[in-house]
């Protein structure tokens, strides 16, 4: 990462030199969240090219923060945050819980993405909340005059939950039909479930019991826990 160099002595420019390149930081979110394989990584970071992720990959890797972990009786490997990379943890949540407590929350749901908001809700999903063998929630998502984007949660028992972005084949045990800056709103901490609900932006239908515990099992962001 030469030519991203300060040329300065400064512990804070060295620091920059290392997590400022684009992208960095968010790709060390999604290895704290629990992505490990590569396309999972990649899928928490949708705005990258290939050509740069593998870059920014590489990069970490060169400089200690990530390490690849092969993966036993397969080809395959895993990336992992090594013991110094983990040690920048709880800057970079204190960053993020900054940002969330002072940028507002329009200029927040200004970026709005539908697949990004239901990959990091799929991780979220209380599965002890959901008292069945294999449930699936069909969410369909508006913003303004775009199509209508649909995507599907199984949640299965074990805590095993499946994002689908294709039809399942099984029957929807219940339908949340939301506007994406309401849902994203009220994953983010940034407006009550209840209010969006009673203002009709967010319509559970299907399995009554399901519908009413949503509180306890669409778990909110982790910032929004500490809002």
């Amino acid at each position: 990462m030469a030519g991203h160099s300060y040329n300065q002595f400064c512990p804070i420019a060295k620091a920059c030199e290392i997590l400022e390149p684009r992208w960095t930081l968010l790709i060390l979110y999604e290895m704290w969240s629990g992505s490990s394989r590569f396309n999972e990584i990649r899928r928490g970071v949708p705005g990258m090219s290939p050509t740069l992720f593998s870059k920014r990959l590489k990069e970490l890797e060169a400089k200690g923060i990530i390490a690849r972990q092969a993966v036993p009786g397969s080809t395959q490997h895993n990336y992992i945050i090594t013991a110094i990379g983990n040690e920048l943890g709880p800057i970079v949540f204190a960053l993020g819980q900054w940002a969330h407590k002072h940028v507002e929350a329009e200029v927040t749901l200004e970026c709005l993405d539908a697949g990004l908001l239901m990959w990091n809700m799929r991780r979220n999903i209380d599965c002890t909340a959901i008292k069945s063998s294999k449930t699936v929630i069909q969410f369909i998502l508006s913003e303004g005059h775009s199509p209508t984007e649909n995507y599907w949660l199984i949640v299965k028992s074990g805590c095993d939950v499946d994002l689908c972005m294709k039809e399942p084949g099984f029957d929807v045990d219940l339908y949340v039909k939301a506007d994406l800056k309401a849902l994203t709103s009220v994953w983010m901490g940034l407006s009550e479930l209840q209010h969006e609900i009673k203002q009709q932006k967010i319509v559970l239908l299907g399995n009554h019991q399901l519908a009413q515990s949503i509180d306890r099992w669409m778990i909110r962001s982790q910032f929004a826990k500490k809002a």
